[in-house]
């Protein structure tokens, strides 16, 4: 009897069963039994309510298999659930999702690569299954953590390690696919998982080793794939929690010096992003850079680079309001890198940190070249409108001596430390500069922005004027003919060189007529600088031609003829005693300038007599001419004779040789005074300030002869011409600051009383033609010499205003 009841419990049991046991042959190497899958699979599509029991007692039969060690059955039971999963599409196959899932955590979690590699392909094949209802209680925990493990294998063999880790990039893949389209599965998003995404992913694009291997069996090329999908599907919430943990990462792992694994990170961010979400990046690298402010200065150099990686890239897009916080961020390190190089300055006193100590100073010039490479590539890659704001926003930043500096704070750094800020922010405005074409040069100099440039070529360092006579090269040069101009010379035949220009527009003209004065001022001075050396020369000669080319109609010609005569006078007069090797270099300037300048009006006097002085210098005084005055063997004279009329340029020659043209030849006899139109002079005195005070007190008051002096047509005659009277004005001027600055202090104090005392007599007339109480028939009071008189005035003689009168 029990033989018989145990030989019916057989047909007894569940179909489906049945239909599972019948595809596990009796030999695991024979593989799945196709035609009992197929009457499985027929079974499951027929009736779909039977799938959750199905996928549950294929659960049961692996985690038997795999406890006794039967991998070839769990293989087996592995294809079957692939199939099922395949086929079946119904609402109830969530249940057998459930019963899957479980068994591909049950393979991850067995110790045997193969069975490790198995569940992640099974894996990978249900995450590229659409659902089409979204699962809102499934979650994918332990799946991100147990690939994120796989990713840093360290099993022994090589081949081996590869796979686990090729597996397990796959797997993170396949979670990502699976839920970052599902707005129910935004948790993968957050910090704890992309802590485990990110770092995995960046590991094996780091470990490189099998480099040889090709396509999917590459774990670094997988990676970086991964790593790329993964930033294209990062939405604007969560760019941040993206990119934290590769900072994180780069940290952990030291891998900012050398940094060209960050380099090669970031620029893979910056082209998988979206471009809108760039300055999402560019946010996160600054925040990091200000975290790590305090590091070593090859760590922040690496920081710097990769965040000019990062702009380079997101300039050619849209970066919003994040050009500001660039800048104001590099220059705070811009400033503190020049802190920790010139701040401790108790080290330099011990030759023992000596060496020490030059070796911070040069780490930290790795630091400062960086920012200014960040700060003059992201601005050179501006759009041209975006350009001229970012030029003056820099300039903003440049301390100039004698002007508030909010913004850099240089009273603790001292001299040196200003100056090396001010060369490194002109630096970088030399490379935001360079390929600027403003359409009028009035937008690429504004008043703003050429005042604070000049005041800075004004100062005592040689360097400083250089570069800021190539931040004027950059702006004013609209038509690449500065290559032309290399070097100082006398140009044979400037024609040859066929520069490139355009008819000056009324835009320029105005420019001309409101700042050349300005700019001539400042050539001016700039040339007697002690400290000039061939560059600056061979500068100050391409600022002249470059002004003649792009700037120049016949009256800058003439000003610029008269300035060149007023420095060969600086340099035959030799009132402030310059060296003979400026004298002599002025000299040369304006015989290679003139020379230029008179085979660019081609006029054949002119050009006659620019000729005949400079063959007159080759026989005679080579030293003043550009190609022997520069050489290192040049003998120079004890003295500069201004008899030998023939040796320099006359104006009275040169006058004579523009009259035909139509020059107003007039203006070049009146001889060129550099005016103070800046706001910013060097070397300012209290005597300057109470010259220019006494003067505007002196012209403010006109005499009353003029007052009352008849208008006639002549009259109005002379008050339209008032060049001449510019010129008079202007040596009136400086007559009056010379005699401030040589006269003795007596005479200077006498003659302000004076001033001042005929100042208070006008107000005392003024006050009491203004003031005087009007007539009154009672009479009124008035004072002559001390005593009191009453005065009355009859009703029929006072005048009264129309409107009272009726």
């Amino acid at each position: 009897m029990p033989a018989g009841v145990c030989g019916c419990c057989g047909p007894l049991r569940p179909r489906y069963k049945r239909l599972v046991d019948n595809i596990f042959p009796e030999d695991p190497k024979d593989g799945l039994v196709k035609s009992d899958m197929e009457k499985l699979t027929f079974y499951a599509v027929s009736a779909p309510e039977k799938l959750d029991r199905i996928g549950a007692y294929l659960a049961e039969r692996l985690s038997r298999d795999v406890v006794r060690h039967r991998y070839g059955y769990v293989v087996i039971a592995m294809e079957a659930l692939d199939q099922l999963l395949m086929a079946c599409h119904s609402q109830s196959i969530k249940p057998f999702v459930e019963s899957f899932l479980h068994m591909v955590a049950k393979l991850l979690e067995s110790r045997e690569p193969d069975l490790q590699v198995l569940g992640t392909n099974s894996f990978v094949k249900f995450a590229n299954i659409e659902e089409d209802t979204p699962s809102y209680h499934r979650r994918y925990d332990f799946f991100v953590s147990q690939f994120s493990a796989m990713c840093h294998s360290t099993y022994e063999d090589p081949e081996t390690r590869s796979r686990i880790r090729v597996a397990g990039i796959k797997g993170l893949q396949g979670v990502v696919r699976k839920t970052v389209n599902d707005e129910l599965q935004a948790i993968i998003w957050e910090p704890q998982h992309m802590d485990k995404l990110i770092p995995s992913m960046l590991f094996n694009m780091q470990d490189n080793d099998d480099s040889e291997r090709a396509g999917e069996e590459n774990p670094a090329s997988l990676a970086e794939s991964c790593f790329r999908e993964l930033l294209g599907r990062a939405a604007y919430g969560n760019m941040n929690n993206a990119v934290r943990p590769v900072l994180v990462h780069l940290d952990n792992h030291r891998l900012w010096d050398p940094n060209d694994f960050a380099v090669s990170c970031f620029r893979i961010i910056m082209y998988s992003i979206q471009a809108q979400h760039s300055h999402h990046v560019i946010q996160q690298v600054l925040s990091h850079l200000d975290t790590h402010s305090k590091n070593t200065p090859r760590v922040r150099a690496g920081i710097v680079q990769v965040l000019l990686e990062t702009v380079a890239i997101a300039a050619k897009g849209s970066i919003g309001p994040t050009v500001l916080e660039v800048f104001n961020t590099l220059l705070k390190h811009l400033r503190m890198s020049v802190d920790f190089e010139l701040g401790d300055g108790s080290r330099r006193n011990s030759a023992s940190s000596l060496s020490s100590t030059r070796t911070k100073e040069s780490e930290e010039r790795i630091v400062q070249n960086a920012i200014i490479q960040t700060i003059g590539f992201f601005g050179g890659n501006l759009p041209d409108y975006q350009r001229a704001e970012v030029m003056m926003f820099i300039m903003g930043k440049v301390p100039v001596y004698g002007t508030p500096c909010h913004t850099l704070d240089t009273v603790k750094i001292g001299h040196q430390g200003t100056k090396r800020i001010q060369m490194m922010l002109l630096s970088s405005l030399i490379m935001v500069t360079s390929g600027f074409k403003c359409k009028t040069i009035c937008a690429g100099l504004p008043a703003a922005f050429l005042e604070p440039l000049c005041s800075i070529s004004l100062m005592e360092d040689s360097e400083l004027r250089q570069l800021v006579l190539e931040i004027l090269h950059n702006i004013i040069d609209r038509h690449d003919n500065r290559a032309k101009l290399r070097g100082i010379r006398i140009i044979p035949n400037v024609a040859a060189l066929k520069f490139k220009r355009e008819k000056i527009s009324k835009q320029d003209v105005v420019f001309m007529k409101k700042h050349g004065q300005q700019l001539y001022r400042h050539i001016y001075l700039g040339c007697k600088e002690e400290d000039n050396v061939q560059k600056n020369f061979e500068l100050l000669f391409t600022a002249l031609a470059l002004i003649t080319i792009e700037l120049a109609n016949e009256e800058v010609v003439i000003d610029l003829i008269r300035l060149s005569i007023a420095l060969q006078d600086m340099a035959l007069v030799n009132e402030e005693n310059m060296p003979m090797f400026i004298r002599c270099g002025v000299m040369a300037l304006v015989a290679a300038y003139l020379n230029f300048l008179s085979q660019m009006v081609a006029i054949p006097l002119f050009c006659q007599h620019v000729s005949k002085v400079i063959e007159m210098r080759n026989l005679d005084a080579p030293y003043l001419l550009p190609e022997h005055v520069f050489r290192e063997k040049c003998v120079f004279p004890d003295s500069l004779e201004r008899d030998d009329i023939a040796l320099y340029f006359q104006t009275a020659d040169l006058a004579e040789a523009l009259t035909l043209p139509g020059y107003n030849v007039e203006r070049l006899a009146i001889p060129y005074i550099p005016q103070v139109t800046d706001r910013l002079p060097r070397r300012k005195s209290f005597v300057d300030t109470i010259s220019l005070q006494v003067d505007i007190i002196s012209n403010s008051l006109p005499d009353q002869s003029q007052l009352a002096e008849e208008i006639t047509f002549e009259t109005l005659k002379k008050a339209i011409d008032t060049t001449g009277l510019e010129e008079q004005e202007r040596e009136r001027r400086r007559q009056v600051m010379e005699k401030f600055q040589k006269a003795p202090f007596e005479e200077i104090a006498a003659h302000c009383e004076s001033k001042a005392n005929m100042l208070h007599d006008r107000l005392a007339q003024i006050f009491e033609l203004t003031i005087r109480p009007p007539p009154s028939p009672s009479g009124t009071v008035t004072v002559t010499s001390g005593h009191a008189q009453y005065q009355s005035v009859p009703v029929y003689e006072m005048k009264f205003p129309d409107l009272c009168v009726y």
